[in-house]
């Protein structure tokens, strides 16, 4: 198992709220095709369905650290799981007690139907490519900010009238290379530098409204991207030198568990140990 350098126990007031590690059985796939099938429907009330959970839109939620954000986020709320097609989603919907598709390329679609009222807007998608400075084309730079901020922006601009009904909670997750950047690196990192100066702009421009921005810098993750990264630089994956997901999972529960008159603004996670 990975070793992170953050343990979190969180408490507020009215009662403790601890992180843990949490798991779901799946229901049977007749039952999750059902459940997937009927929770299609766009969201029209201020909670889905009349529910008191508060909602919470994860995007990337169907791997990495977008899921287990999803499951850690699963036990309190009402989860729109969002992805790019509907059968990658359809496990992480299954697996929760109370959850939606929310599915979109969002760096290409239209953003779809949103609540009334948004408790909770984590950005978790993100792609990470290109290379030396002399030889990454202008594609790659496009499509690179697509994904890591021009569709956040987007998002978060529809999404804006909803997160200020609910006085909610915008959680970017951003990386290490959003403060420093290195030799082949220049494309991710000029993207989550950016990425960090548009949460520090929404930050200090919704201060009034009372929506609170969190941005989350973990260090090198436990992810299909992080392996395919490592195999770039030609070195042999170590699971000792990464984060395990749900290490991540829970310094966004700390962002969101929070009472509403703090916000965590800025938090970094690396590895306990590093290569």
């Amino acid at each position: 198992m990975p070793f992170a350098s953050v343990a979190v126990t969180v408490s507020r007031v009215g009662g403790a709220l601890g992180v843990s590690t949490w798991a779901s059985t799946a229901p049977s796939s007749a039952a999750a095709a059902v459940r997937v099938e009927s929770a299609m429907a766009p969201v029209c009330s201020s909670y889905p369905g009349g529910m008191d959970r508060p909602v919470a839109l994860v995007t990337g939620a169907s791997r990495g650290i977008g899921r287990a954000v999803a499951l850690e986020l699963g036990r309190t709320h009402h989860v729109l799981v969002g992805g790019r097609t509907a059968e990658a989603v359809a496990p992480v919907v299954a697996a929760l007690p109370s959850a939606e598709p929310f599915v979109a390329d969002l760096a290409a679609d239209p953003v779809p139907a949103l609540p009334a009222r948004l408790d909770v807007l984590v950005h978790s998608a993100g792609v990470e490519d290109g290379g030396r400075v002399a030889d990454t084309e202008r594609a790659v730079w496009e499509r690179v900010f697509a994904v890591n901020l021009f569709a956040v922006a987007e998002l978060t601009r529809a999404a804006l009238p909803a997160l200020r009904a609910a006085e909610g909670l915008v959680v970017p997750i951003n990386s290490g290379a959003g403060f420093t950047s290195a030799p082949g690196g220049g494309v991710y990192a000029a993207s989550k530098f950016a990425l960090r100066a548009f949460a520090d702009a929404l930050r200090e421009e919704e201060r009034g409204s009372g929506v609170r921005v969190s941005t989350i810098h973990p260090g090198r993750t436990d992810s299909d991207m992080q392996r395919e990264k490592v195999r770039r630089e030609g070195l042999e994956y170590d699971e000792r030198y990464v984060l395990d997901p749900d290490s991540v999972a829970a310094a966004v529960r700390l962002a969101v568990d929070l009472p509403k008159g703090g916000t965590v603004e800025s938090l970094s996670i690396r590895p306990t140990r590093i290569r």
